[in-house]
């Protein structure tokens, strides 16, 4: 039990640190998205290199698994530059939550590319998840929707991510050298855009950017330590603890209020990652699987 609850003291630490970096990007002001990513993957790039050589794991990949680890990086990327924007441009709990969807976005790829067993509350949480998202989007056939839209499509491609580092986890490849490969990646990719547009920085956005960075380092080290001491279905709920931070952050730091209908959201939303959470230790029924 003791373990269990350093893992919960680890994940709600990690859950604050991704609000703080949120919050950095937030406050490092009207830069654009591909530049704000590529300061932030340039700081995680630095620090798994380091852990690869202190460990000496070194900087190759395993055999046949190249492809997965673009796969992941690509999918990455995209979901980091979705996420940056949505944050730039919504709520920073808005933002945040439908950033959360990643998970219900997981159970699907895994069912379709994985062929793992989806099971009837699995199918009953994703669907409340995604009435929850209707909330927070506020569909209106209007331009005003596409912020909330850009974040969802972040919320797909971090699920799609999870999915396919679950499937290099299953083929052996080395967690520090997948946070490696994907910096690297990420960073390569979005230097000519970078460079193409970008917008000269004051000290204060720099140092913004910087501090977003190593809240992002410190956010992966610390879920990385959680699910060292317990399994993901223990404590994986209290992830969206984030989503807390991040609703208390706006309203002190840039007088953010969500409204009725995001509020509800959140409670959907939460309240289908809750039931898969008691679902997943047991402590409700378990229903039948649904294969392909």
């Amino acid at each position: 039990m003791k373990q269990k609850y350093k893992g919960i003291i680890y994940i709600v630490l990690a859950a604050f640190c991704f609000a703080m970096m949120s919050t950095f990007v937030r406050l490092s002001g009207d830069l654009p998205s591909i530049q704000k990513s590529f300061f932030r993957n340039l700081v995680a790039l630095i620090f798994s290199a380091s852990i690869l050589m202190k460990n000496k794991i070194g900087f190759s990949h395993n055999k046949g698994n190249l492809f997965l680890l673009i796969v992941r990086s690509t999918c990455g990327t995209i979901g980091i530059l979705c996420n940056f924007y949505a944050v730039d441009h919504l709520l920073l709990s808005d933002a945040t939550m439908l950033n959360k969807m990643s998970p219900f976005f997981a159970i699907i790829f895994s069912y379709l590319f994985l062929r793992e067993k989806v099971n009837l509350v699995q199918i009953f949480s994703l669907v409340g998840a995604f009435v929850g998202c209707l909330f927070i989007i506020k569909p209106s056939g209007n331009l005003d929707m596409v912020p909330a839209l850009i974040g969802l499509l972040g919320g797909i491609g971090a699920g799609a991510a999870y999915t396919t580092v679950r499937r290099l986890g299953q083929r052996g490849e080395k967690g520090p050298f997948i946070v490696f490969f994907f910096s690297a990646f990420s960073c390569i990719v979005v230097l000519p855009f970078m460079i193409f547009d970008y917008v000269p920085m004051t000290t204060i956005q720099f140092i913004y950017l910087i501090m977003a960075g190593l809240a992002a380092a410190g956010g992966q080290f610390a879920i990385t330590a959680a699910y060292c001491y317990a399994p993901a279905k223990e404590i994986s709920v209290y992830d969206y603890s984030q989503v807390v931070f991040s609703a208390v952050i706006g309203f002190f730091l840039f007088g953010q209020i969500p409204d009725q209908y995001s509020v509800m959201g959140y409670v959907l939303i939460c309240g289908m990652a809750v039931y898969m959470f008691l679902y997943n230790t047991g402590k409700i029924g378990k229903s039948k699987s649904v294969q392909n």
